[in-house]
């Protein structure tokens, strides 16, 4: 699976983590933890270049940090590559009746506006859910990749307002054809489930792939998503 030349050779922590480095090529540790079928969701990494973190989510990685001090902050770190990865294709999106009264009552004049409110929406996620693994220079260096137009990795954000009111955010990643979500939040019941799904029709009429939905849970698989392996995932994502 390895391509562009020899195999990477992995190096791991004492934990028994795989620990990449800024001058890794991205692609081929996927390629290598495939290869060895790496049992673990988690590498390790430090530094929040703008650059290394851009390579890593255009390798397929969904990037996370966290602090490891009880003192001083220090912060590192934590490419996932999910081993179970949730992904929904256009064809199987499944709403329930439940919802589609609110899709179809032309008096709650739902509106998403793609690529807006970026800033609002990743520190309302922040906010609403903490900064366990959003932390501060993870945030600081997304905002950056997010303003340099040279990277392939384009962080942006999907903003849901009824009546022109903020009622739903979530941000994520765009690589070539792929959505890849990270977090959202919602303020008022019903308002995240309509944003995914009219999320979901913008990606599919704007010729994307698939939604990756990242992390499987219960109300993703009631949305049509699929569970897939990280073999099946990785060849997905590079299309």
């Amino acid at each position: 699976m390895v391509k562009g030349g020899k195999a990477l050779e992995l190096k791991y922590t004492v934990s028994g983590f795989i620990y990449i480095s800024v001058e890794d090529d991205c692609h081929k540790v996927v390629d290598a933890m495939l290869e060895t079928d790496y049992n673990e969701e988690f590498c390790i990494a430090e530094g929040f270049d703008p650059d290394f973190i851009a390579r890593l989510m255009e390798a397929g990685f969904l990037v996370m940090s966290i602090n490891i001090s009880e003192d001083e902050p220090y912060y590192i770190l934590l490419p996932k590559l999910h081993l179970v990865r949730s992904v929904l294709h256009f064809d199987r999106l499944h709403i329930k009746r439940s919802i589609r009264r609110f899709l179809n009552n032309n008096l709650l004049n739902y509106e998403l506006k793609a690529d807006s409110d970026f800033d609002l929406i990743i520190d309302g996620c922040v906010e609403k859910h903490g900064a366990d693994w959003l932390t501060p220079p993870l945030v600081e260096a997304i905002k950056k990749i997010r303003n340099d137009k040279n990277y392939c990795a384009y962080p942006t954000s999907f903003a849901l307002y009824r009546d022109g009111n903020f009622v739903a955010g979530e941000f994520g990643v765009i690589c070539g054809k792929v959505y890849t979500s990270y977090s959202g939040f919602y303020e008022e019941a019903n308002a995240g489930t309509v944003q995914i799904i009219l999320l979901t029709r913008y990606l599919k009429e704007k010729g994307f792939s698939f939604f990756d939905f990242g992390m499987p849970l219960d109300y993703k698989n009631s949305l049509g998503a699929e569970e897939i392996t990280p073999h099946e995932f990785v060849r997905l994502f590079r299309g």
